[in-house]
């Protein structure tokens, strides 16, 4: 076990985030005067929230709730730094590693300047904040976050077979098979849902064959990207994944009020180089880890919700209809039924306050350090002729810096199309229609029970 997994479970870490064994940090509230804090005495012998020490205070002109001091959790304000160092200047996504940043980071010196104020962190960085975003981001003070799930029973995700990197045997089907006969594409469809990935051999190294592979499933989801995507590392659209960079495990779509339940990709041609080999992680047997080691940071990770966003090109500014938790729960069926994890994407939270941002920080951190952990990621190189397929609800998935000149195809899959796919193959259409609206799972050839 990873020293960084020892500390989750003994409870170290959260002793020290939530103040017990730490003089100043988010839980507890130090002697003294927070840095930039007004002179106010407390009234009636109620807490004087606007010399509270575990903020940070910053003074800007015309701002909100009668106050010209702005409130920020230290560690909340550090991660959401808004240089170019942390944020990716053609994607506007966060590049920084959240992880990485040390738990008791403080403010050293505040300068304000005619458009905003540059900060001095204690771990060396210099953090550039805007007065506009400082106004529309400053946290609730006192306050619980609006968590709809807050409080309730937390929920384990749905049946699957765990995926494991050591095993010797990956789930495979023949393009051939699948594109000949129906009974080969419900096994397909089963792999996926079951494995939640499947690796499809005898792919012909064209983009119209793989497009043709998708649409055996469903027709392909257009998004801001298009529909099939044909691509190299040339940023036509402004994201990560159109660089050659690392990419952390995530999972896409977290920007969508509905994520894409399926990612196909086809590696058509690598030349002049090497690396960019593909990561996947089973989210769902993560999440059951992290349950077991610690049930409280399961819980936060249910009960948070958080807002994301996708708005490199200059046209676009994707949102969900509603911030969402990382961990999505199935209300007909009360399981898990999808990850949502992209600290790319991840936008920063104003509705909380410094309670709730310990309790959330701490789950993040230990989460990550899960994905983390070599026995759980599934490194494979990607070659063509060979396409891969995933459950993007359940895999995270990633890749290795690459060098030379790539060329992928490939596209997305909505879950209701696939599920509809995989429902009327396995039990045919009758049986579906009699079972529409029954979540009963008493009743093990439930078609509903597919989620």
């Amino acid at each position: 076990m990873s020293s960084s997994s020892r500390k989750c479970q003994d409870g170290d870490l959260a002793s020290k985030l939530h103040g017990r064994l730490a003089e100043d940090e988010f839980g507890k509230k130090p002697a003294g005067k927070a840095r930039g804090a007004p002179e106010k005495k407390a009234k009636s012998g109620k807490e004087n929230v606007e010399n509270d020490p575990r903020y940070v205070y910053i003074k800007a002109e015309g701002a909100f709730d009668k106050s010209p001091y702005l409130r920020f959790g230290r560690f909340m304000l550090r991660e959401n730094c808004q240089c170019s160092e942390c944020n990716h200047p053609d994607t506007a996504q966060r590049i920084s590693d959240t992880f990485s940043i040390p738990v008791h980071v403080k403010e050293e010196d505040i300068v304000h300047k005619p458009e905003g104020i540059e900060v001095s962190w204690s771990d060396g960085h210099k953090g550039v904040y805007s007065y506009d975003w400082l106004k529309t981001h400053q946290n609730d003070v006192g306050r619980p976050s609006r968590t709809p799930n807050r409080g309730r029973m937390p929920r384990m995700p749905r049946s699957c077979v765990p995926c494991w990197p050591h095993e010797s045997k990956r789930p495979t089907v023949s393009y051939e098979q699948v594109m000949a006969e129906d009974k080969y594409l419900l096994d397909w469809l089963e792999k996926i849902y079951w494995r939640g990935f499947c690796f499809i051999e005898g792919v012909p190294v064209t983009p119209e064959a793989t497009k043709g592979l998708i649409e055996r499933i469903a027709f392909i989801r257009h998004t801001h990207y298009g529909g099939f995507w044909d691509f190299t590392a040339d940023l036509t659209f402004k994201d990560t994944a159109y660089t050659n960079e690392f990419l952390g495990a995530h999972t896409d779509n977290t920007y969508f009020t509905d994520p894409a339940r399926l990612q196909l990709f086809h590696l058509l041609s690598h030349t002049d180089g090497s690396g960019g080999e593909n990561l996947l992680i089973d989210g769902f047997a993560a999440a059951k880890t992290l349950w077991q080691e610690n049930k409280s940071h399961y819980q936060a990770l249910q009960d948070t919700y958080h807002p994301w966003h996708a708005s490199g090109n200059d046209d676009i500014c994707i949102q969900p209809a509603q911030s969402a938790a990382v961990f999505h729960v199935n209300n007909d069926l009360s399981n898990v039924d999808q990850i949502r994890w992209n600290n790319y994407d991840r936008a920063a939270k104003r509705n909380w306050n410094v309670e709730d941002q310990a309790r959330w920080y701490e789950a993040a951190k230990h989460f990550n350090a899960i994905l983390n952990r070599k026995n759980r990621q599934f490194w494979t190189p990607l070659e063509p002729g060979t396409a891969l397929i995933f459950d993007n609800w359940r895999m995270l998935h990633g890749r290795s810096q690459y060098t030379g000149k790539r060329r992928m195809c490939g596209g997305y899959v909505n879950s209701d199309d696939f599920l509809s796919r995989l429902r009327v193959l396995k039990y045919g259409r009758k049986k579906v229609m009699d079972n529409i609206g029954n979540y009963y799972k008493g009743s093990p050839d439930n078609p509903n029970l597919f989620i």
